[in-house]
């Protein structure tokens, strides 16, 4: 199959691609930008240039930032493929991609060089229940709101920690939903583990008086916030019916048929792992990200990562993130001498230290709890696509599997249609816990393309290579 030849693919639309692909072609580039989804934004900014809201503004204002970003991206001539899964990208950068809709089909693309911006995704939180219809991860939540306009029915109970439960609860507030409960699991330690980095926290007002602003609006609207929550159940037979939580020592029980879980989100590393770029253990954060240079580029020459899937950062760090590997992508391709790009790297810099510094702070307030990275129940279900339970993880931990590759070998964990999204920190970490070591020395699951399923179909329908320049941002023909 003939290739078609890019030179720089960005791989996402989220606010680190869109930057990215921005800069790259100020400085001379031909970027083509492929994308999952059907309009750019990506997660944070999903659907903003065609909201299905009535009013967009429920959602905030850092949501409303982001249709100027949209704007100059569709008018600046930058070549969008929509609806088009990257899922096999070699060190080469030969990469793989099938677009949906008429006339879709498989391609492959070469690049001179590619940034990788797949963002973030939630951090797996295996309680008991969890897998019960009824219960959603608060991300995918607020996608159906932000892509579909559609709230709750009923009053729904949040419970975890990590700011996104406090944005989306006031989103759904915003919206003229109620919501019945947040069930905070962050730790009481938390709060003087962060004060070790106020200073940098102060350093970034606005994101504290953010904060302050949700806590706020979400008390004066009444909503019962129960803080220190140390356990956690789903409670159900074919779907939620209640959440049974302890606190203080004391059980205490809501009913409600809509449970929302998250505990932060991690970089999404399925594409850097299978690609073969170096990953590291971040203990902050605790977990995996792309080992990467001061301009994004990962350990295999000409290949970058931006935003979040570098490391969690935030959605206004992603623009500097994705414009700082853009521009040394210019100089790598022969389109910008290195001395211009230190003097763009200057403002792109501080604009990124701006809104990195308070991540410390972040970091430490909502570090996610042991007990919910690592079921004590065995019977709790950790790899949902195969049913694999917290037991079985130790029961194979004491067969003599020290990782989770091995997993795989055991019982097929990890080898569901996510491909071990859902349960590879989980598993990593009840099997380091089971051998007493380190999450690092336990390792990650070996990704293999696809990264995500094609079908039989899909590989045998070649299609020509187009020609991408009569394909503008926003609706290709």
């Amino acid at each position: 199959m003939s290739a078609k030849v890019v030179d720089l693919l960005v791989v996402g639309a989220g606010p680190a691609g869109l930057a990215a692909a921005l800069e790259a072609k100020r400085h001379g580039l031909e970027p083509l930008v492929v994308d999952e989804n059907g309009l750019p934004g990506g997660q944070i900014y999903r659907s903003v240039s065609r909201s299905p809201l009535a009013d967009p503004g429920v959602l905030g204002p850092d949501y409303l930032r982001g249709r100027a970003l949209v704007d100059a991206f569709t008018s600046a001539g930058i070549a969008y493929w929509p609806q088009t899964l990257a899922w096999q990208i070699g060190a080469d950068k030969r990469v793989s991609v099938t677009r949906q809709g008429a006339g879709g089909g498989t391609l492959q693309i070469q690049a001179g060089a590619i940034v990788l911006a797949g963002g973030a995704q939630e951090r797996p939180f295996p309680i008991p229940g969890w897998t019960l219809p009824g219960v959603m991860g608060v991300g995918a939540a607020q996608t159906l709101l932000k892509a579909s306009a559609l709230v709750p029915d009923s009053p729904a109970v949040l419970a975890g920690c990590g700011p996104l439960l406090y944005l989306f609860a006031w989103q759904l507030i915003n919206a003229g939903v109620p919501v019945r409960a947040i069930l905070d699991t962050a730790e009481a330690s938390g709060r003087r583990d962060a004060l070790r980095h106020a200073g940098g926290a102060l350093r970034a007002p606005s994101y504290l008086m953010k904060g302050f602003k949700l806590l706020r609006a979400i008390r004066a609207a009444g909503v019962q916030h129960v803080k220190h929550v140390e356990a956690l159940r789903v409670l159900g037979t074919e779907h939620a019916e209640g959440i049974e939580y302890v606190v203080g020592g004391r059980t205490a029980r809501i009913d409600t048929s809509l449970v929302l879980l998250h505990q932060g989100v991690i970089p999404n590393t399925q594409v850097t792992r299978s690609i073969g770029c170096e990953h590291v253990w971040d203990d902050a954060q605790l977990c995996w990200h792309p080992k990467t240079d001061a301009w994004g580029e990962t350990s295999l020459p000409g290949i970058f990562v931006a935003g979040d899937g570098a490391g969690i950062a935030g959605a206004l760090a992603a623009e500097p993130s994705g414009r700082l590997a853009a521009v040394q992508a210019a100089v790598k391709l022969g389109k910008l001498d290195a001395a211009k790009r230190d003097s763009r790297a200057l403002s792109l810099r501080r604009e990124l230290s701006a809104h990195t510094s308070i991540r410390p702070f972040l970091d430490a307030l909502y570090r996610p709890a042991e007990a919910f990275r690592v079921p004590a129940d065995d019977s709790t279900i950790v790899c949902r696509c195969e049913e694999v339970t917290a037991g079985d993880v130790r029961r194979m931990a004491g067969l003599g599997c020290v990782g989770p590759n091995q997993t795989k070998s055991f019982s097929r964990c990890g080898m569901g249609p996510c491909q071990g999204r859902f349960c590879g920190l989980t598993v990593a970490e009840l099997l380091a816990q089971a051998q007493g070591c380190a999450v690092p020395e336990v390792g990650y699951y070996r990704i293999r393309p696809p990264i995500k399923p094609v079908t039989l179909g899909e590989l045998a329908t070649a299609v020509g290579t187009p020609d991408f320049l009569s394909e503008r941002a926003g609706f290709p023909k």
